[in-house]
């Protein structure tokens, strides 16, 4: 699974941070950004900050997508090979 917000859709609330602090951050402009392995990826309004998430974060990267009231996070799924 990877994950990326739209910047220019996020409305600052902070609730995917609630849910997942190892994937989302907030940083000093008020935006949400996703993290990997601690760093933010900050490309706004684009999906070339795609963070991979590793699998034990998988549910709560779900749940903060569901609640996110700016719809602005973003979820592609890995293809398993050979399935």
């Amino acid at each position: 699974m990877r994950v990326w917000i739209d910047q220019d859709l996020c409305t600052g609330d902070g609730l995917c941070v609630d849910h997942c602090p190892d994937v989302f951050v907030q940083l000093e402009d008020g935006i949400a950004y996703v993290a990997e392995e601690g760093s933010p990826l900050n490309d706004p309004g684009g999906a070339r900050s795609l963070a991979w998430v590793p699998s034990r974060h998988h549910g709560s990267v779900v749940k903060a997508a569901d609640v996110c009231p700016g719809e602005c996070i973003f979820i592609e799924m890995d293809l398993a090979i050979g399935a």
